[in-house]
């Protein structure tokens, strides 16, 4: 399933790579960044691989948001890090993270676009 898809895919790949670059930052001490940073980072695949199974367009369109806030968040981190002169360079992630956010922006717009009106009403069903 996540072969076949390319937000899962990447978002995946992407996991991998925060994976690794936390288990850099826990071999140098820097627990709390790492610890922030892997939650926020691997959340954005869990977080789409949720959207997959989504009970309606509107729990599509939440789980995708969620996923984006997920990537802003890791964005963050990232930059906290990048910009921190003890900590390993991490601008490859950077780059990766801001096409994903990206991607997840568009797929959050277009899912609007196709879906507007069930969107707005699923807020006022109860």
């Amino acid at each position: 399933m996540i072969d076949q898809n390319p937000i899962l895919k990447l978002s995946f790949e992407f996991s991998l790579l925060i994976i690794e670059f936390c288990e850099k930052l826990n071999a140098e001490k820097k627990y709390v960044i790492a610890k922030q940073l892997l939650r926020s980072g691997t959340s954005i695949g869990a977080n789409s691989m949720e959207a997959q199974n989504s009970e309606s367009k509107a729990d599509f369109i939440h789980k995708f948001k969620v996923a984006a806030k997920e990537g802003d968040e890791t964005q963050y981190w990232l930059l906290l890090c990048d910009y921190s002169k003890s900590y390993p360079d991490c601008k490859d992630l950077l780059m990766k993270v801001q096409e994903l956010n990206k991607i997840l922006s568009k797929i959050i717009s277009s899912a609007k676009r196709k879906y507007p009106i069930s969107y707005i009403l699923s807020f006022f069903i109860f």
